[in-house]
């Protein structure tokens, strides 16, 4: 296979370990990086890695690059993915893809237009449990499905939201549907399909000086292909994660993927059906003093690269995290959000 030349526009824990994942791919070959912070491609510059400032100065250079990993705060994914489209590379759109539909719907006519690719990074696909959970629901095992209950019980303290960094902006973060538990939302929307009739409310516990937005909701909603589904999340909980979960009762019998960020399988009784031996899940992405989900990010730059190199099926299509930041939106609405909005000064 031909190596597929990537750049990275945005050089944070995230943007780092989608370097760190090219670098590491035998296919893929990591031919510079972007952030208006020199502090953070300081490391790059000293290794010999080409280092832009901006966006601007990238595409101004003509560098030859394929595809080019977007992991910059989440209100500016779809303005850079327009830019970069236009200069005609493929992109990797870090969760979400964007915040509001309009703009979404912009990137994937932009992306139709100049023919070009968007990858949208939803890493939990990759898990064990989630593939199996996506197999089995598919496969007809369960019957028909009756309901869906996700848990998000997430830890997001002043550790993660400081005072200097974009996670609690209302128009950099957007909210904590968009950073924290917009790749749950998706393992819903890929296994289960869209959802309508939605009812949701929303709270701010403790989060009242830490961010401009909501910290804790309900939502409830009816799938359009059957069943009803609930989702119930919090970034409230003391000191460390407790769980992130999916359980299904269905026709024929019930199962759980339960742990930290749905990471195993804790529960299968289902009607003349034994429970394969899954493959482990990787470790969870280690931020210090908080933990994310599954650190599959080397599954992303794979599929990348066999997509570009033989045609491979995109794991996650613009259309896919285009419906995501839909489902998000409409639990938005469907609540009093404007009750959560507040200005903090940072």
């Amino acid at each position: 296979m031909n190596p597929i030349l990537f750049a990275v526009v945005g050089c944070g824990h995230i943007g780092k370990r989608h370097a760190e994942m090219i670098s590491r791919n035998d296919f893929a070959k990591l031919i510079g990086v972007v952030d208006t912070d020199e502090n953070k491609i300081i490391d790059f510059r000293t290794e010999g890695t080409p280092v832009f400032n901006n966006v601007q100065e990238f595409i101004s250079k003509e560098i030859l690059c394929d595809v080019v990993c977007i992991a910059t705060p989440n209100g500016t994914h779809i303005e850079i993915a327009l830019q970069l489209i236009e200069a005609g590379y493929h992109v990797v759109v870090e969760k979400p893809l964007g915040l509001d539909i309009q703009s979404s719907e912009r990137l994937l006519f932009k992306a139709l237009e100049k023919q070009r690719m968007v990858f949208a990074v939803m890493q939990n696909r990759y898990s064990p449990p989630s593939k199996w959970l996506k197999e089995i629901v598919n496969s007809g095992v369960l019957g028909e499905i009756f309901l869906v209950q996700t848990n998000c019980f997430w830890n997001r303290d002043e550790r993660y939201y400081k005072k200097e960094s974009w996670h609690g902006d209302l128009h950099l973060d957007g909210g904590t549907l968009f950073t924290q538990f917009s790749h749950f939302i998706d393992i819903l929307f890929w296994v289960f399909g869209d959802v309508s009739n939605v009812q949701s409310k929303l709270a701010d516990f403790n989060h009242g000086n830490l961010t401009e937005f909501e910290d804790s909701g309900v939502a409830m909603f009816d799938f359009v292909t059957g069943g009803v589904g609930t989702l119930s999340f919090s970034t409230s909980v003391w000191d460390s994660n407790l769980e992130s979960s999916i359980t299904v009762i269905a026709e024929n019998g019930s199962i759980k993927i339960g742990g930290q960020y749905m990471n195993e399988v804790v529960h299968c009784h289902v009607k003349g059906y034994e429970m394969p031996v899954l493959p482990p899940t990787n470790p969870s992405n280690d931020y210090g003093p908080y933990k994310g989900s599954a650190a599959n990010h080397n599954y992303v730059i794979e599929n990348v690269v066999n997509v570009l190199n033989s045609n491979a099926s995109i794991t996650t299509n613009a259309f896919e995290g285009l419906k995501v930041v839909e489902i998000i939106n409409k639990i938005y609405k469907a609540a009093d959000r404007s009750k959560y909005i507040k200005t903090l000064s940072k």
